[in-house]
This record gives C-alpha cells, sequence and structure tokens, in this order.
C-alpha cells in the first residue's frame, strides 16, 4: 500500500467515519474552505487507483467505500514512521518522546501504566 497524501488522509477520515459515502457526503464533512467537487472526486479516484477505496455505481453516480480499516492503515503508517524516522526502534521513538519536554507527568504516567499492562498481559499468555 502506497502512504497516502495530507489530502488522501483527510477524506479517508472521512470515509472511515461515514463507512461509506458520495463525493458530496465526503464534501459536506471535510472543513471549511470546502474543496471543490472535481478536486474531491479526483483524490477519490487516486484512492482507488491506491487500491483503498472501491465503489459501487448507482447509474451515473457512485457510493464510494474504504476498502482498509483506519486500524490497518495506521499499523502501516506507524511501521513506515518507525523505521524513517527511528531505525525500526521502538525503544528510540518511546525515548525521544519520553524526553519531550512538552510530555506532562501524567502523560509519562499514563504511558507506563499502559506499557505495565500490556507488559502483564503478554506474561499471562506465555503462561
Amino acid at each position: 500500500m502506497k502512504e497516502l497524501t495530507r489530502a488522501e488522509e483527510q477524506v479517508m477520515q472521512v470515509l472511515w467515519k461515514l463507512d461509506q459515502g458520495f463525493v458530496k457526503d465526503v464534501i459536506d464533512e471535510l472543513p471549511e474552505p470546502k474543496p471543490a467537487y472535481n478536486t474531491v472526486s479526483t483524490i477519490i479516484r487516486i484512492l482507488e487507483k491506491k487500491g483503498v477505496v472501491s465503489h459501487r455505481a448507482f447509474g451515473n453516480t457512485y457510493e464510494y467505500f474504504p476498502l482498509i480499516t483506519k486500524d490497518e492503515y495506521k499499523k502501516k503508517f506507524f511501521k513506515s514512521f518507525l523505521a524513517r524516522y527511528f531505525g525500526d526502534s521502538f525503544p528510540d521513538m518511546v525515548s525521544f518522546f519520553a524526553g519531550d519536554r512538552d510530555l506532562s507527568l501524567e502523560d509519562l504516567e499514563e504511558i507506563r501504566a499502559r506499557l505495565n499492562e500490556e507488559i502483564e498481559k503478554q506474561k499471562g499468555e506465555g503462561e
């Protein structure tokens, strides 16, 4: 799967939210200033070529729907992000964010709690 542009991601966010929709439905969900109908239609056709969207025909009108879930895309995008920026090292990424001075103590505590939950879960599966 090819990585999506910002505009393509924005359209996909709407399609994931709606589950399916016509170009007009997508435009209605986009923030102001609304893009032109032809712009959104072109983006959706590009998404079809990338294999992440398909359609059902109703006469001359098409209803579009995602072929991948938001979670599937997040996993694929995250793996690519991790490889490009952190050399496939999850510990390096966590260390980078933990060292970010914008994280509050509460944020760090929540991250630790979630990691501890996952550790316990995986320990339980191994027994």
